[in-house]
């Protein structure tokens, strides 16, 4: 169960509401079917389905209120596709390649406790001390550095000048957020040209999660989804570059965490520009924009604030840069698979899988998931499985 507010401070037809997101769908949907097609008629998403949405609007019928609410509705689902593509704009994410993204069937899976919970679980499998903590690394080279009577391929530097010789290293920073910024010194010697420049043309944006605690709910007990709709907005128009002045019209959707016996908590998602913005103020200023907002969408001047503000900043984080990547106008899944290629990329080389990359940008159809993430992972560690074959003896086992 879903409420739409509006920004005049009245709750929308569901009707409406519902016949405006199944187009959306409709459109996003055969947005998808130019993977395998000829050259796709324009560069990206949003340009074609703001071209789709303008043939249809000669054929709408209803009164002029009735479309320009309409579009208000669609303007709010490209606000909210573009937290699922992690993207400011949907005119940055491909249209030819926007197939191949593959929807993992089955309901989310939210881990008891947070995110946390999943690294723990793994960490109990591993011996203690093996992971270490707080040690950023500032850079790996790949070249041959003796110890311990044998010499290891690869060697860790770490801001601290601690080193780690390895015969195998896997990198998992946010290949494209990290990587866009540091490539050129991160890695000695650098990344080839190839994979440069995939890591270059793929998308990295970011998608951030603002947590209200209020103390009484002002939303009806089955509402799940809370949405606001800025009736003075379209897709079809120029779109606010103001960050200062709107950054809070990019958070259009709320999600009602659950069970709310004991607390009253709404979660937004705002993405782009506006989400990096957002990092950049204080948590008094987040919080008195967003309670003059919700005052306006629920007709409410003197509703309560929220007690509590609560938010990410991913790219205000030194080692993210944002939150995860797209494939962007001008780039296409080969270059997930370029950035994916471990190094040395000779297969002839003597002292194969020296660098391997791993992360939800370089999964080909899971990019900007966890799952994606974690497939990832699986398939560098097969990689690596696969280079030392158990049936034979070794006179040193690898450190990874």
């Amino acid at each position: 169960p879903a409420v739409f507010y509006s920004s005049a401070g009245r709750v929308l037809s569901p009707e409406l509401v519902e016949e405006a997101q199944t187009l959306f769908a409709t459109l996003l949907d055969r947005s998808r079917e130019f993977l395998h097609a000829p050259p796709a008629p324009v560069p990206s998403v949003g340009e074609y389905l703001r071209t789709e949405i303008a043939r249809q609007l000669e054929q709408w019928r209803g009164d002029a209120d009735a479309k320009r609410l309409t579009l208000a509705v669609l303007n709010t689902c490209f606000k909210l596709e573009c937290c699922v593509s992690g993207t400011h704009s949907m005119d940055l994410v491909a249209l030819g390649p926007f197939g191949e993204y593959t929807m993992l069937p089955g309901l989310d899976c939210t881990f008891p406790g947070g995110y946390g919970g999943l690294p723990d679980c793994l960490l109990r499998s591993l011996p203690e001390g093996s992971v270490m903590f707080h040690k950023p690394v500032w850079a790996g080279s790949y070249r041959e550095g003796g110890h311990e009577g044998r010499p290891f391929p690869v060697q860790v530097e770490c801001e601290d000048g601690e080193r780690f010789l390895a015969d195998h290293v896997v990198v998992t920073v946010p290949p494209i957020g990290f990587l866009k910024e540091h490539h050129e010194t991160f890695l000695h010697p650098p990344l080839p040209p190839r994979k440069a420049d995939a890591v270059r043309r793929l998308g990295f944006g970011t998608n951030n999660k603002i947590f209200l605690e209020f103390e009484q709910p002002f939303w009806p007990a089955d509402c799940q989804l809370i949405e606001a709709v800025w009736e003075d907005e379209s897709p079809l128009a120029e779109a606010e570059t103001d960050l200062q002045a709107g950054w809070f019209r990019k958070l259009v959707v709320f999600v009602v965490l659950q069970p709310p016996e004991r607390r009253h908590v709404l979660c937004g998602f705002l993405a782009g520009k506006e989400s990096e913005y957002m990092e950049t103020l204080s948590d008094a200023e987040v919080l008195t924009v967003l309670t003059d907002v919700i005052r306006r969408l629920t007709g409410d001047p003197p509703l309560a604030p929220p007690k509590k503000v609560l938010r990410s900043q991913w790219h205000s984080a030194p080692y993210t840069r944002g939150s995860y990547s797209y494939v962007a106008v001008g780039s296409s899944g080969d270059d997930i698979d370029a950035l994916a290629q471990p190094l040395p990329e000779d297969a002839a080389d003597p002292r194969p899988l020296q660098v391997l990359f791993a992360g939800e940008a370089t999964h080909r159809t899971f990019y900007s998931t966890t799952h994606g993430a974690l497939l990832s992972g699986w398939r560098e560690a097969d990689r690596l499985l696969g280079l030392y074959d158990p049936s034979e003896s070794h006179q040193h086992k690898p450190r990874l």
